[in-house]
């Protein structure tokens, strides 16, 4: 049975819902559950080809109106993603939602080989974009009634694991961060979630197990109906 056939269809009606790293895999795949559950969903990702064929995608279905955002995390400031936010307000007036999806593998290495360039690189879009990105987005998400922020983890951030290197050490500090914003944000309308989706048929797995036949891990769709149940 296909599990987004047990969500309700208006679950999301008139929420606003940013998604990074919505061009392709799990958060192509939520970004379009998303929509199809009634939400206005707010596309963020580097490569603009890639939400373009998202927002298509939607429109085409019928679906409530996405927006399009290209950021690239590796270089995006403080600034950028107030500006984001400033024309989310103008745009929506509110803000539902923000999954914080996008990731890069960077490199499996011994640390004694790591290089620092990757390994900045990594933390910067794994780690420190999350926390602008949520940074900025606070204040919009204190003034809904319902709001949530849903981190994609993995199990290497929850038990590190030899030569997962700044993959594994970024996954770990989300944890902790999303520990932080649970603390501070208990009084207030926002829920904090981290969710590992686990093996999941996407380009960072398959650069993860090069060896891997993909046919054996399931289709990213798998892991939506527990993202739409953080949203709701």
């Amino acid at each position: 049975m296909d599990l987004l056939q047990t969500v309700p269809s208006n679950l999301l009606q008139d929420r606003v819902i940013v998604i990074t790293g919505a061009g392709s895999g799990l958060g192509r795949a939520t970004a379009l559950a998303c929509a199809a559950h009634g939400a206005n969903v707010v596309l963020l990702g580097r490569t603009e080809a890639k939400l373009e064929a998202v927002y298509d995608a939607i429109e085409t279905a019928g679906y409530p109106k996405p927006a399009l955002v290209p950021v690239n995390l590796k270089t995006a400031t403080a600034n950028e993603y107030k500006q984001l936010t400033e024309h989310l307000e103008q745009e929506f007036g509110r803000l539902d939602g923000l999954v914080h999806n996008a990731a890069i593998l960077g490199l499996l290495s011994p640390i004694a080989h790591y290089p620092p360039e990757i390994w900045a690189d990594v933390l910067q879009v794994n780690l420190t974009a999350p926390f602008l990105l949520s940074r900025a987005c606070l204040p919009l998400l204190t003034r809904t009634p319902n709001a949530s922020i849903v981190f994609v983890s993995d199990a290497v951030g929850r038990k590190g694991r030899a030569y997962w290197g700044a993959y594994a050490v970024a996954k770990a500090g989300i944890e902790r961060f999303a520990e932080i914003l649970i603390d501070e944000l208990e009084n207030t309308s926002v829920r904090v979630n981290t969710f590992d989706p686990g093996r999941l048929r996407t380009l960072l797995r398959a650069r993860a197990y090069p060896g891997e036949d993909p046919n054996t891990v399931p289709l990213p769709e798998s892991a939506v109906p527990a993202i739409l149940k953080l949203l709701d």
